[in-house]
């Protein structure tokens, strides 16, 4: 029953068609259960903390590397270390999502540190998803800081998704962008029910010609708190684009907190923010369509958290 609890979350939170095939880690209630190395891609335990070294050589293109946690055991507490370091000229992903299951009274909780390092013309993209699920009135809570540097002429890609069911998660990113630095983040939340949520993103683009785009997009529903906290600093010639767009429900209450600070007359940075409700045109086409109130909620929903 618990290989099967587990792996139903490991397909919710990672493709495990592509999982396998590749440089991975599975984590599962602080111990690594499977775990394999490439030539190019060595994952190895810290010899300090709980947690992995990730090592990518130069050069190397077309790899994926997974290190997904399940955490299933009642009232556990998780921390991970993991640091990755990518070589020069690599083209790689990252998936590092998380899933908690838990079915009793009690909390779970799980706390991630992470440290990237990009080095210089790779391009990295990084996929992270929270998921949690219970039978019961348990907490099931999420903590994450990830600390990136992004070296000259280099990308990095976030994909950042929580899908349902966390009661409680804080996310703090903060990256550091050199010359020609490009960073694109996408984030996608949903909360409902008391759920709460914290997102706080520093970017500071210290390189010349380096950029950032951002673009999280949430539907808060019941009586579901969400609070957004954007600081985007230009100290050199740069641009950056922030574009945080939310759908409030019910008893919700959304907050973006915007920062800008541009150190440099070159520095171009915009922020845009948007918090409102579905709008009732949108619902009476799809009603005509044949469509149910509640189906066609749910239709829009998914569409914008596409």
């Amino acid at each position: 029953m618990q290989e099967s609890i587990q792996e139903k979350i490991l397909n919710k939170i990672d493709d495990t068609a592509d999982l396998y095939k590749g440089a991975h880690n599975i984590r599962s209630n602080g111990e690594s259960v499977s775990r394999n190395t490439t030539r190019n891609i060595t994952v190895k335990s810290k010899e300090d903390k709980y947690g992995l070294d990730v090592i990518v050589n130069d050069n190397t293109k077309n790899e994926s590397v997974h290190v997904p946690v399940i955490v299933s055991n009642v009232n556990a507490k998780d921390k991970v270390y993991n640091t990755f370091k990518v070589g020069e000229n690599c083209e790689i992903n990252i998936v590092a999502g998380c899933g908690i299951h838990n079915c009793t009274a009690q909390k779970t909780e799980h706390e991630g540190i992470h440290d990237i390092y990009i080095g210089k013309g790779s391009h990295v993209k990084y996929i992270e998803k929270h998921y949690a699920e219970s039978d019961g009135k348990s907490q099931k809570i999420f903590n994450t800081k990830t600390i990136v540097e992004v070296h000259e002429d280099a990308t990095f890609e976030m994909d950042v998704v929580q899908i349902k069911g966390v009661d409680n998660s804080k996310k703090e990113l903060n990256i550091k962008l050199h010359k020609n630095a490009h960073l694109i983040i996408t984030e996608r939340m949903f909360t409902d029910e008391e759920q709460v949520a914290d997102s706080k993103v520093n970017i500071q683009l210290v390189g010349e010609d380096s950029s950032a785009q951002i673009v999280s997009r949430s539907v808060a529903k019941d009586s579901s708190r969400q609070t957004f906290y954007f600081m985007m600093k230009g100290d050199n010639k740069s641009r950056g684009h922030i574009e945080c767009d939310s759908i409030i429900m019910d008893k919700a209450r959304v907050t973006s907190i915007p920062a800008l600070d541009a150190n440099c007359e070159d520095a171009e940075l915009i922020h845009e923010a948007a918090i409102g409700k579905i709008a009732s045109e949108q619902l009476m086409k799809l009603m005509s369509l044949g469509l149910t109130e509640k189906e066609a909620e749910d239709t829009i929903l998914k569409g914008f958290l596409k």
